[in-house]
């Protein structure tokens, strides 16, 4: 039998409610349970996190770069460890390495890449996030016009493949560069149909929603507003109950008053969640990096193209945290639950992510009392711990 360990802390979240003086119970990188300490097996080892918060580990569906790595840059085995590692300082304990559009070579590199990862067991990764090339121009963002696509054949047979070997697969589309049937045939093979970057209709969006689409990228940002005689992508993502919708919580993407708003008004049982959308610099003292050969500039919190063009956030997810709570007004336990458990739902993930209750991973990050992370926990290991170098 494996042996047993005991995290005690000031108070757990297991992602409903809060356990106060009790320890986190975890056998062969499991949660057991939530006990008291008169309840603790005595030769189960105990570990003390005196006056701490353990909270569910982040689940982050949207990373494209982190510790210095961008996923276009440098699409292999070790570029997606050191993304994971560095999102790690930062209490993701699982997440999604994203490709911005790129050629059709790159697309293939990092889906062996993801792979590699995944057969590696690299602590962290979940597995991948297609964004793009099947966009929309009108609606493009940060990304390069010249590699935007329709879907062809090849294209939706890659996914699919790419699908049967890897634990989690999602793919930003936009309805313009793909047709509804290759959306469902996404969907039957597995794969989680976001729908983004487009400038598409509620209509046209609720037809993709009937095929399968299943979320929405980055909730407001590079789609059709909601309009008072047009809905659009945004009316779709609220009024649409089964969509989940991400939500990069940095301030600049999006307004708290917009984001407040939008958690109102989201029909159920689809949630919005934080995604980071993080690049690169995360982690680092970077000022710039490349991205499709174009340079982007890091000043002031973000991250833009020559021309202003926001191009991915310079934000981690804990960061996220704290905004919804303190900007927004967001109650601690709802921000939390954006940042782990409304993510794992979303990806299909539950009974594993996002709640410290019996069976699922022992995955969880230690807080202090200004929600700044003292370490970082996947599989009931430590992989990040603040003032030493990472264990991971």
């Amino acid at each position: 039998m494996s042996a047993q360990t005991a995290i005690t802390a000031a108070r757990i979240f297991d992602g409903d409610l809060w356990h106060y003086n009790k320890a986190l119970l975890i056998e062969s990188g499991k949660v057991v349970g939530i006990v008291g300490g008169d309840e603790i097996p005595p030769t189960t080892a105990r570990k003390p996190m005196d006056g701490a918060r353990i909270v569910p580990g982040f689940v982050d569906l949207q990373v494209n770069g982190g510790g210095g790595v961008l996923l276009n840059e440098q699409p292999d085995l070790e570029g997606i460890r050191t993304i994971c590692s560095a999102h790690a300082r930062f209490g993701t304990t699982a997440l999604l390495p994203t490709l911005i559009t790129d050629t059709r070579e790159i697309t293939i590199r990092t889906i062996a890449a993801g792979n590699a990862a995944q057969q590696a067991g690299v602590a962290g990764f979940l597995g991948l996030h297609l964004e793009g090339p099947h966009l929309s121009i009108a609606r493009k963002g940060a990304h390069d016009p010249k590699l935007i696509r329709p879907m062809e054949a090849d294209d939706l047979a890659r996914t699919v493949e790419a699908r049967g070997k890897l634990a989690a697969l999602l793919m930003t589309v936009a309805p313009e560069s793909v047709t509804n049937d290759q959306i469902a045939t996404l969907a039957e093979a597995g794969v989680t149909v976001s729908l983004g970057h487009s400038d598409s209709s509620y209509a046209t969006v609720s037809a993709a929603v009937s095929a399968g689409a299943r979320m929405m990228t980055h909730l407001f940002n590079a789609m059709s507003p909601l309009g008072h005689r047009e809905p659009g992508m945004v009316g779709g993502a609220l009024d649409l109950g089964h969509i989940n919708a991400g939500l990069i919580a940095d301030g600049y993407h999006v307004d708290p008053v917009s984001i407040g708003v939008a958690l109102r008004a989201k029909k159920g049982p689809g949630r919005i969640f934080l995604v980071t959308d993080a690049m690169s610099p995360i982690g680092t003292d970077m000022t710039s990096f490349t991205l499709n050969g174009r340079e982007i500039f890091r000043k002031d919190g973000r991250l833009r193209l020559a021309d202003g063009t926001l191009a991915g956030a310079d934000i981690d997810m804990v960061s996220c945290v704290r905004f919804m709570h303190e900007r927004v007004g967001l109650e601690l336990e709802e921000a939390l639950r954006m940042a782990s458990l409304y993510p794992a739902e979303a990806i299909g993930m539950t009974g594993r992510k996002g709640r410290l209750t019996h069976g699922h991973d022992a995955d969880f990050t230690v807080l202090d009392d200004r929600l700044r992370v003292l370490a970082t926990y996947i599989g009931g290991k430590p992989v990040f711990v603040a003032g030493s170098e990472s264990t991971s």
